[in-house]
């Protein structure tokens, strides 16, 4: 009987990884598209940014922790997903682009929420330290708006304004501390995505800023 709980709680948690992991696939997609517009990309590049944006950070991840070859190159959806990203950002420019600026905001910290609980959960499954599982989800969080950014020619955002990474580290170590009192592992997530996108939406509402170095 208590194998059979373990193995339902480990399928269960092996269906919420990767349907956290497919949504924030989408989401950065888009933005990743969202970012190619921006910068002038023809439509291939836009594709490759979509692709970077949505999977960087989860292939960075999956190649620190032994996960190789990474889940999202093993598994086609990963890619199809993040080209469905792209693509309706592509298609549906303008729609997109004339939406309010808070609801791109709130996309993008709604996929942060999810990558950060995801890339943590998949840490946890390899049996990583759960404080090394902690950067794991954050990196997941801001590892491909990193690598977009790069491409793009400019400094990562993640590393000179907003509460973002932090954002994400809060995610993360809430999504572990509800694992430790033994919540479900929905539940978990649910608090953990939770509070990376509460911190996020309220760091963009309020304008806080990490204090920046050489700053007078």
């Amino acid at each position: 009987m208590a194998s059979d709980a373990k193995s339902r709680s480990l399928r269960a948690a092996d269906v919420l990884l990767q349907a956290l992991d497919l949504a924030g696939t989408f989401l950065f997609g888009i933005e990743g598209g969202l970012a190619a517009i921006a910068g002038h990309l023809d439509v291939f590049g836009a594709l490759v940014l979509s692709f970077c944006t949505a999977l960087g950070g989860g292939i960075i991840r999956d190649l620190l922790i032994g996960a190789a070859p990474p889940g999202s190159i093993r598994d086609w959806r990963y890619g199809v997903v993040a080209f469905a990203g792209g693509g309706t950002a592509i298609f549906f420019s303008q729609f997109v682009q004339e939406s309010p600026p808070l609801l791109l905001m709130t996309l993008d910290a709604a996929g942060l929420a999810l990558f950060a609980v995801a890339g943590t959960t998949k840490a946890l499954s390899y049996s990583i330290h759960p404080f090394i599982a902690i950067l794991m989800g954050t990196i997941t969080g801001v590892g491909g708006g990193t690598v977009r950014d790069l491409l793009l020619a400019r400094v990562p955002t993640v590393l000179r304004a907003d509460v973002y990474a932090t954002a994400a580290l809060l995610g993360a170590a809430v999504f572990v501390a509800g694992v430790k009192l033994n919540l479900s592992p929905r539940v978990a997530a649910m608090v953990g995505g939770a509070a990376c996108f509460t911190l996020r939406m309220v760091a963009v509402a309020r304008h806080w800023n990490l204090p920046a170095l050489g700053a007078h």
